[in-house]
């Protein structure tokens, strides 16, 4: 298969400390200008606070209804097809506040390392 599609296989999901199931869909050195996480929250749960250094973030809301909480802002409701910025260095959660999970993609430029990544 060509090295320019990347399969999702939901067998390789994980539990994150955070408080989420991850699949890793692309982290790769190759391309380091970007990674993709596929991100699942149960019903009810929540993740820890947290922040990246040196990373930008973005959340696109796959399926279900969560409230974000980003720095300083107010907490935001988020759904299905609406997507979340998050700068460098700011604190960050997600509740999952629907009946099934919470499904969304983490999109980090540059692409995510343990290494900038900080929780409470």
């Amino acid at each position: 298969m060509s090295d320019c599609v990347k399969k999702f296989n939901a067998a390789d999901e994980f539990y994150f400390k955070e408080g989420c199931f991850i699949i890793e869909m692309l982290n790769d050195p190759v391309d380091a200008d970007v990674s993709i996480a596929h991100a699942r929250v149960e019903a009810g749960k929540q993740t820890r606070w947290h922040w990246l250094d040196e990373t930008f973030e973005r959340y696109v809301i796959l399926k279900g209804k969560g409230l974000v909480e980003i720095g300083a802002d107010d907490p935001a409701t988020v759904r299905a097809g609406d997507v979340v910025i998050i700068p460098p260095q700011t604190r960050q959660r997600i509740t999952n506040i629907g009946k099934g999970d919470l499904k969304f993609l983490a999109i980090c430029s540059p692409r995510f390392s343990h290494r900038n990544y900080y929780y409470l």
